[in-house]
């Protein structure tokens, strides 16, 4: 593993940087003292394949690489944040985040919305989307953290909770690498665990693998659990119109990623015409990406990754535009972070559930009656285990 200490450009040291900061204004409360980024390999316990791997477009995943943040301030205060890339991509966050890291020293960690702005300009070059913004969501969502910490509150209590559960739906049992057999197991033991949602991966070179593999699944489960399906944008819009039809006989709670995910106009058309919502936009890196889909109105259940389009800051903003179009909401991934906004937002909402990130966290979410329920734990509620901190690959400390 490999540790770097990196100071500020300016030179300052972190207190007389926090005099700077504290000369800025009375109502400064504290500083930002110290900033650990740390690169982390979670390795996968089986190889993961959807229909990305099926049409030859990736490779089977192995491994999810996690940019971790740490915030400590003057006073004592602390918070912890995360971004990750499934395949390529995790090295250039760690590296985006240590070029735009120091000019967090000595900045008021409660200005949330300054910082988040600061740091945009900091890497103004590469843009707004993408690799930058996921740099920027990991300390963000850091920021977060510690703000409700501060507080002695759960983030969602601190942003204002519309309730304290949200149903949730697996995920992580439902691979195309998985036999159908044991996809029903999967399924049985998500349910059995209180988990109340099933989503099974489609998009098979053979449609009518899919349409077996989902008779199997609801046969299973019965007409009264929800069920989802995923195709991973590998439908081109013939396909998706003629599978979306076949697929309406299983009533159906989404039909997610049917097409690209930046094909605005072809999952309008889908929306339109089907009688099975259309769920998209977890791969999208900005809140004016989502724009886009809502404008025209591509979607009726939105499903934005708060690490992806640039933390808990964009992802309050993009609720906000969601709500005002009557829009569901199912965030995608990172459920550790996803529980709390969605547990915000007003209008019905999914908690998507995956136990692959359970190795790297102490604490673990409740899952009952269908429901992921908030625990009273202050700020996101988890702290990294001693074993996601033996998965650290390089540290850079920033004071």
């Amino acid at each position: 593993m490999t540790t770097y200490i990196v100071k500020p450009a300016s030179g300052l040291s972190a207190p007389d940087a926090a005099v700077r900061a504290l000369a800025s204004g009375d109502a400064t409360i504290d500083s930002i003292a110290e900033v650990t980024l740390s690169s982390i390999v979670l390795p996968l316990k089986n190889p993961i394949s959807d229909a990305k791997v099926l049409t030859g477009r990736q490779k089977a995943m192995t491994e999810v690489v996690f940019l971790f943040v740490e915030i400590r301030t003057e006073q004592g205060h602390e918070g912890i944040g995360f971004s990750y890339s499934k395949r390529a991509g995790g090295p250039a966050q760690f590296a985006h985040a240590q070029e735009i890291a120091p000019v967090l020293i000595g900045e008021d960690p409660n200005d949330i919305g300054k910082i988040w702005t600061k740091l945009v300009w900091a890497g103004a070059s590469v843009g707004r989307s993408g690799v930058a913004t996921q740099a920027i969501a990991a300390i963000d969502i850091a920021l977060w953290d510690l703000k409700a910490k501060r507080a002695g509150l759960p983030l969602a209590k601190l942003i204002g909770s519309s309730r304290d559960s949200v149903q949730t739906y697996n995920t992580s049992g439902g691979f195309l690498h998985t036999p159908i057999e044991e996809v029903m197991e999967n399924a049985a033991i998500s349910l059995a665990n209180g988990i109340g949602g099933i989503k099974l991966k489609v998009g098979q070179p053979d449609w009518r693998t899919d349409i077996a593999r989902v008779t199997a699944v609801r046969e299973f489960l019965g007409d009264d659990v929800p069920l989802m399906v995923d195709a991973n944008q590998q439908w081109d819009r013939p396909t998706a119109q003629r599978m979306g039809r076949i697929l309406e006989q299983f009533d159906l709670v989404w039909i997610e990623e049917p097409l690209d995910a930046y094909d605005a106009e072809g999952h309008a058309q889908l929306a339109r015409s089907l009688d099975t919502s259309i769920a998209t936009g977890e791969m999208l890196a900005s809140v004016g990406e989502h724009v886009r889909l809502i404008e025209a109105g591509s979607v009726d259940i939105l499903q934005p990754d708060a690490p992806r389009i640039g933390g808990i800051t964009q992802f309050l903003k993009l609720a906000t535009l969601a709500e005002h179009h009557n829009l569901q909401l199912a965030p995608h991934f990172a459920m550790e972070i996803h529980l709390h906004l969605a547990a915000v937002y007003p209008l019905q909402t999914w908690v998507e559930h995956f136990d692959w990130l359970d190795p790297l966290f102490d604490e673990h979410l409740e899952t009952r009656d269908g429901r992921m329920h908030l625990s009273a734990r202050p700020g996101l509620g988890f702290t990294l285990s001693e074993q996601g901190r033996a998965w650290t690959v390089a540290t850079t400390v920033v004071r």
